[in-house]
């Protein structure tokens, strides 16, 4: 999906012209006034879109701060889910790991909520993501990408946590926290899971080893949250996972973005090379 189609889909939905694209990546979002609409890939997202407002309402009511549902439905709109959600007032400040943490400790202190969420299949999307990139990525790529996703899903199902499972964020990172005038608040709900609490800090270890944040930030991280998930023996087998997803995702970018092509060549020959250090670009 382009941004010509999703605003073909905005447009279908009722709202009118210039509004603003905010993203365009697994969702297309878009900025109209005081709302924000979020228009999804494909009608099987609309699971997902449905499972994210469940999640936005149980967080307002266990007081959690996250972005909040502007409508309580999600709507099919020419094949696509699409999502509204009220506007976030506009940043006081980046927002940085010590916010992050805080929330994830919240979030992580609340029990399972009356609904279901489902495990973090941080893998499952491999295969879509391969199937859309297509022939614009080499086929022993693709296959390498398959074989390594394989082995890490059965490696991860048999971890022991050492934090007690429960409700996740899912895609751990400050670029989903908002720091607005009432403080810190936590977006894109769409990974919200039920699973190892490791999933939500494995993220942050990866940013620090992969993407260039800078060590004293991760240390501000873990001593916001208390604990260090890389004294913990499974953070390998959970950073293989993400990492093996990482690559796929920009794959399905790859047909239409040289950019994105260039990024994931980079990414799979590190993977192949097993060269745990060297930089990956946030995409």
């Amino acid at each position: 999906m382009d941004e010509a189609r999703a605003r073909e889909v905005l447009g279908a939905a009722g709202f009118g012209g210039g509004a603003e694209l905010l993203a365009l990546g697994e969702n297309a979002v878009f900025g109209t006034g005081e709302l924000v609409v979020r228009v999804g890939r494909d009608p099987g997202l609309l699971p997902r879109a449905e499972r994210e407002l469940a999640v936005a309402a149980w967080l307002a009511a266990a007081g959690v701060p996250a972005v909040r549902a502007a409508e309580p439905a999600a709507r099919l709109v020419d094949g696509h889910p699409l999502t509204v959600w009220h506007r976030l007032p506009a940043a006081v400040r980046p927002a940085g790991p010590e916010d992050l943490a805080a929330l994830l400790r919240r979030v992580h202190a609340l029990p399972a909520p009356a609904f279901t969420l489902p495990g973090r299949d941080l893998l499952g999307g491999v295969e879509r993501w391969l199937r859309l990139a297509g022939d614009a990525v080499d086929p022993a790529d693709a296959a390498f990408l398959r074989a390594r996703r394989d082995a890490f899903a059965a490696e991860a199902a048999a971890l022991v946590p050492h934090l007690p499972r429960g409700p996740i964020h899912g895609d751990a990172l400050p670029r989903n926290v908002h720091v607005g005038p009432d403080g810190p608040v936590l977006v894109d709900l769409e990974t919200f899971s039920l699973d190892l609490r490791e999933h939500d800090l494995v993220v942050m270890a990866l940013s620090r080893d992969r993407y260039g944040l800078p060590p004293e930030a991760y240390d501000a991280f873990c001593a916001a949250y208390g604990w260090d998930v890389r004294d913990w023996p499974g953070c390998a087998v959970l950073r293989g996972a993400r990492e093996t997803a990482s690559c796929a995702w920009v794959a399905q970018h790859a047909p239409a973005n040289p950019a994105a092509l260039a990024e994931f060549r980079r990414r799979v020959t590190s993977l192949r090379e097993a060269d745990p250090h060297l930089r990956w670009h946030p995409f």
